[in-house]
């Protein structure tokens, strides 16, 4: 796991000020984080993008949140805008998706202790940083914004972020390799300004670009075809060569190092985990399990489907993760249920409830969805201010009929 500095701890004391903020929950994730790929073979979770998608994650037993700059961008940015994956939104926006999970989770906290049972799992977050929305100051005003928001690990992607592109899109432009590292670093110095132990997560798109900014790092030369765009931008061929070059590169300043790819390739896979962990072989990887490939066409048998993670664990693949599964279960979930409402009217939510009854037993708990967002807990408020005659939840039809 690199943590290299390119700066003193000098020079971090001379920027924290003289008022320390805490940052609990940062430091908490952190900590947890670190721990769950200590010890666990590989974490595994899906895309996030609102509290309630995190607590039913935390309550169905997945250890980590994973929050999707593509997701937000669709469903859940501080435009209140539909966007695609291409840094549209304001850069607040993933700060203010982290703040919302951990706000979720402090309220199933409040809800579970309050009730006399043990408190809620605060899983930790992952958060994409997109590539920094600018330079070195964006990105580590970003990281900055994202630790106060309580995410537990950030990761920033070697893309041009004017031109910036989910990774299975074309037209992706490449920062230089060293242009990368200082973004990389300013996340790494955002996190020592706050004295959190915060993981610092490095993507590469160079499998599948084919522009480069500049020339001006040998290391991205000799991928050059010695043509130009009207733009400006230099062509290169990429690849996974380059893709190995720059995780490798990226290695020394990163926690954990992910090649972005296009297709589900174990073999592509353990060619990039010999190149970087050849180098450095205690580095930890990640792998974007991408709803953007045909699961089915790259690989038709199930038993290979079910072992595919647990084989990329064994690489060093320690940090696994479905982007924008949370945009897919959501979006299919409502259409069915939609469809089943406009041809069997409540028959269709009948037979939901039911499903969410019998779920119970697996720890599913929405179907009593007041005392879910908390009104036992504002009930035990009222009660110590002396206002017990206007609880709410005692005379519910939800305390009548699903005891």
């Amino acid at each position: 796991m690199g943590d290299k500095r390119n700066y003193t701890t000098d020079q971090v004391k001379a920027l924290q000020g003289s008022v320390k903020v805490e940052s609990t929950l940062a430091k908490i994730g952190a900590k947890r984080l670190r721990k769950l790929l200590e010890t666990e073979s590989y974490i595994k979770t899906f895309g996030a993008y609102n509290g309630q998608q995190a607590v039913q994650h935390v309550k169905a037993g997945l250890k980590a949140i994973y929050v999707s700059g593509w997701q937000v961008a669709a469903a859940a940015n501080s435009n209140n805008e539909v966007y695609p994956d291409q840094s549209l939104y304001s850069v607040d926006s993933v700060p203010n998706a982290v703040r919302n999970i951990n706000n979720a989770f402090r309220r199933q906290d409040q809800i579970q202790v309050q009730e006399g049972e043990e408190g809620f799992y605060f899983a930790p977050i992952i958060a994409d940083a997109e590539a920094g929305f600018g330079g070195a100051l964006n990105a580590y005003e970003l990281a900055r914004n994202l630790i106060e928001a309580g995410a537990s690990a950030v990761h920033y992607e070697d893309q041009l972020s004017a031109e910036k592109k989910c990774g299975h899109l074309g037209g992706k432009v490449l920062i230089s390799t060293s242009q990368a590292i200082r973004n990389l670093n300013a996340a790494r110095l955002a996190a020592d300004v706050a004295e959190t132990d915060t993981l610092i997560i490095a993507r590469t798109d160079a499998e599948a670009a084919r522009l480069l900014l500049t020339d001006v790092d040998e290391i991205d030369r000799k991928f050059m075809t010695g043509d130009r765009t009207s733009e400006g931008f230099y062509q290169i061929s990429g690849g996974l060569e380059m893709g190995c070059e720059r995780g490798q590169a990226f290695a020394e300043y990163a926690d954990l190092v992910w090649c972005e790819t296009s297709k589900p390739c174990l073999k592509d896979a353990k060619r990039f985990a010999d190149a970087v962990r050849g180098a450095y072989p205690e580095q930890l990887l990640a792998y974007n399990c991408s709803p953007s490939f045909n699961w089915k066409q790259h690989i038709p048998s199930e038993d290979e489907l079910v072992q595919f993670q647990e084989e990329l664990g064994k690489m060093g693949f320690k940090f696994q993760f479905i982007t924008l599964a949370g945009f897919h279960t959501t979006n299919f979930a409502v259409f069915d249920f939609a469809r089943e409402y406009k041809k069997n009217g409540m028959l269709a939510f009948s037979q939901l409830q039911q499903k969410e009854l019998d779920y119970q037993q697996h720890g599913f708990t929405t179907v009593k969805h007041q005392a879910e967002v908390g009104v036992g807990y504002f009930d035990a408020i009222s009660q110590t201010v002396g206002a017990g005659s206007v609880a709410a939840l005692a005379d519910s039809t939800e305390t009548e009929q699903f005891s």
